[in-house]
């Protein structure tokens, strides 16, 4: 049975896309890029790989004392829901990666302890290219930091406890 000139194309483009997909791939992996999408005669290829990160805690970091948890045990999400509705949290005002000093190896804005006053900035949130201040809501100490340096946050995590 002869293929038609129809089945002929249709394997073609199949094979012709498969080598589209490999050549993004491999794309990926030699820039170290997470996610790749085209868009050529009305054909969208979208290439993306699955990464995991995990955090490393700078040695002069101090787990706040309401979600530290014993060796072995985990902390709970009820854990995290209870410091949101903290009074003195300070939520994230959006989604992006936090830092907690202007740059790196400088002088952090804010420590356990520090006293703050409104409108001071507490922490950096690096958005889409764009590093915004996150200011006090109001004046206090700061008992609790909740977050990493440099860690992702998501709108309305809790980064700070301000008493």
């Amino acid at each position: 049975m002869a293929k038609s000139p129809e089945n002929k194309s249709a394997a073609k483009s199949t094979s012709d896309d498969s080598a589209l997909i490999r050549e993004l791939a491999l794309l990926l992996d030699e820039t170290s890029l997470t996610e790749i999408e085209i868009e050529r005669a009305g054909l969208r290829v979208r290439v993306a790989r699955n990464i995991t990160m995990t955090a490393s805690m700078p040695a002069n970091f101090q787990a706040p004392a309401a979600i530290a948890a014993a060796p072995g045990a985990s902390v709970t999400p009820a854990a995290v829901a209870d410091l949101a509705k903290h009074p003195g949290a300070v939520p994230s005002p959006m989604v992006g990666t936090a830092y907690w000093s202007p740059e790196p190896g400088a002088k952090p804005f804010i420590e356990v302890g520090s006293k703050v006053s409104a409108g001071q900035t507490l922490l950096i949130i690096e958005a889409m290219k764009t590093m915004n201040q996150i200011p006090s809501p109001r004046a206090g100490t700061v008992t609790q930091i909740l977050i990493e340096d440099g860690q992702p946050v998501e709108f309305g995590e809790p980064l700070v406890i301000i008493e």
